[in-house]
């Protein structure tokens, strides 16, 4: 796939063409910057990398509904500037990368905040706009990181070519990193919209070959989603592809991997597994099971404002309508729908 020829379009759901990265950008704008530009050093880059960290976690505990105002003020208000800045070609690259992360998660907080036209197309737009910083930038996992977002949204929204399309181009960025997390993190993206895609030859395969690069021993700590893309993250992910594969057993030995062994402590992470544990359980059969799991759940979701964990809710209530004669099933709708209000 050509790099810079990559566009993806769909009805009602065209990906403005990531359009061409301007390689040239930061070697153009260190000999262009105006008499007036303020001076850009490693203390800003160090900044911007700061705020990506802290909002990053806010989201991850209580989703992204909670922060997104802070993390678009201190880019439109504080980083725009220096974007516009004086600095070495050096630290611009380093620049473009930190900003390139905060504009990702922007998008992913519009993208966990709302299932709304308004904000899927925000969060379209950041992710583009993540992608073409981090391809300026020269960094390939970032850039890979970028049409992950895009294509995680895709399946999402059920434009399943394009997410196929997108994790192809994703796997590719990240082929030759020196990152197995990050391997495993772009493979397991491509199994992910392959599954969706009814496609299990092409899923298998990529969920295997991201089995074999989360296995291996991390690379140096990072401060990339990618480096963040822990053996817990994976076996959720995995799980809920082979649930999707129809293989519910597997699904469930994945899932609570994920939450026994590599436990998840972000509320917001933990809450949307113990979700899906307790749906795969119902699917198996065992209903005292889900119900236990979906308490848990509960537990885990009251203050958290995510769009996922919002659907879980109501994906929750609409499968517990069957048990109405069951004490229990009642009791957890009406404290879901406490939660959800």
């Amino acid at each position: 796939m050509d790099r810079r020829n990559f566009i993806v379009a769909s009805s009602g759901y065209a990906l403005s063409a990531l359009g061409l990265p301007d390689m040239d950008s930061i070697t153009r704008r260190t000999k262009t910057a105006s008499p007036g530009a303020v001076r850009v050093g490693r203390g800003e880059v160090a900044a911007v990398r700061h705020m990506v960290k802290a909002l990053g976690d806010s989201a991850s505990e209580l989703g992204g509904g909670h922060a997104r105002h802070l993390a678009v003020r201190y880019l439109t208000q504080d980083v725009a500037r220096w974007l516009d800045g004086k600095f070495t070609e050096a630290t611009g690259r380093e620049l473009f990368a930190a900003t390139s992360q905060l504009v990702h998660l922007a998008g992913w907080m519009a993208q966990d905040e709302g299932d709304t036209p308004e904000l899927r197309g925000l969060a379209q737009g950041y992710y583009a706009h993540s992608f073409r910083l981090a391809a300026e930038a020269g960094d390939p996992e970032l850039s890979a990181t970028a049409l992950r977002g895009l294509a995680v949204q895709c399946v999402d929204l059920g434009y399943r070519a394009e997410a196929v399309q997108l994790g192809e181009a994703c796997v590719d960025y990240g082929r030759h990193l020196d990152n197995p997390r990050a391997v495993a993190y772009y493979e397991a993206t491509l199994a992910n919209a392959a599954a969706q895609d009814d496609d299990r030859r092409m899923a298998t395969k990529h969920l295997a070959m991201s089995e074999t690069a989360i296995g291996k021993p991390a690379a140096a700590s990072g401060d990339s989603w990618a480096a963040h893309y822990s053996p817990g993250r994976w076996a959720h992910e995995s799980g809920m592809i082979l649930s999707r594969l129809g293989d519910l057993d597997a699904a469930e030995e994945h899932l609570h991997l994920a939450l026994d062994i590599h436990g998840l402590d972000r509320r917001r992470t933990r809450a949307i597994v113990l979700a899906d544990l307790g749906g795969v359980r119902l699917r198996q059969g065992d209903v005292d099971g889900a119900m236990a799991t979906w308490r848990e759940f509960l537990d885990c979701a009251d203050g958290i404002r995510s769009v996922k964990v919002q659907a879980a809710l109501q994906d929750m209530r609409v499968r517990l309508r069957r048990y109405n004669g069951v004490p229990e099933a009642q009791e957890l709708r009406e404290r879901a729908t406490r939660v959800a209000d």
